[in-house]
């Protein structure tokens, strides 16, 4: 089989199990703190760490967000075994990226690896990262390729692949919705809360011996299920977050 056959086969058989990323990490970081040495003495670096982990999660919630607010039904979606696209999506944030969604699953993951200080983890998992979603994106690139041809080849010249270019940026051709962000993005938002809060109590029981359940992130979870809960219900049994011509 050709290397870009093969590419694409891998990729788009990556492509159905990319949710199972973060039960990976999850199990990875369990050896990793274990291992870390917690040599923090200045409690001001250690606030900036956090700050600075939390922060790049954010950071990939603000791209995805953005990015699912701002596209029509049949692209960016959540599919998990074909690839979609209905449309070619060139404004906005795809005027800037090729891969924004991808681009912010990093970000939000690579936060919460962040989190447990140890920068080998971090390269590690980075380089990962890349190999796995670089067939990916291969793979859906070929998809696109076939699909909307001249159009497409056109468009990925001119935009990079996931390093976004800002003074490429096209105002976006669909208004931002926020019930869009509100009916697909409470999952992503509750696994990356639940991963700090993994982190976190994980570190302290290393550090202490005993798990100490009255600590900020626990109470921050508590509040992601509520949240996330709420939103699962009124998406199920209502229609308050249903929207014309969005996915």
């Amino acid at each position: 089989m050709a290397f870009i056959h093969s590419f694409e086969k891998s990729g788009n058989s990556l492509f159905k199990y990319r949710g199972q990323i973060p039960v990976v990490l999850f199990i990875l970081a369990i050896p990793v703190l274990y291992y870390t040495q917690f040599l923090i003495f200045d409690k001001f670096f250690y606030q900036v760490l956090i700050f600075i982990s939390i922060f790049i999660s954010f950071l990939g919630f603000v791209v995805r967000a953005y990015t699912i607010g701002t596209t029509p039904k049949g692209t960016s979606g959540r599919n998990t075994q074909n690839q979609v696209a209905e449309s070619l999506n060139e404004t906005g944030i795809y005027s800037m990226v090729r891969h924004p969604l991808y681009l912010g699953n990093y970000l939000m993951w690579i936060g919460i690896v962040a989190f447990t200080f140890n920068i080998y983890f971090f390269i590690i998992v980075s380089l990962a990262f890349w190999i796995y979603y670089e067939r990916i994106m291969f793979a859906e690139e070929r998809f696109l390729e076939r699909k909307f041809g001249e159009s497409y080849l056109n468009w990925s010249l001119k935009v990079p692949a996931f390093i976004p270019c800002f003074s490429k940026f096209t105002k976006s051709s669909v208004a931002f919705s926020f019930k869009s962000v509100l009916r697909r993005e409470y999952s992503g938002v509750l696994a990356t809360v639940l991963g700090f809060a993994f982190i976190d109590l994980l570190r302290i029981y290393f550090i202490t011996h005993q798990f100490e359940w009255q600590r900020p992130s626990v109470y921050v979870l508590i509040a992601s299920i509520v949240l996330a809960l709420t939103l699962r219900t009124i998406k199920h049994q209502t229609s308050w977050l249903n929207e014309e011509g969005r996915s």
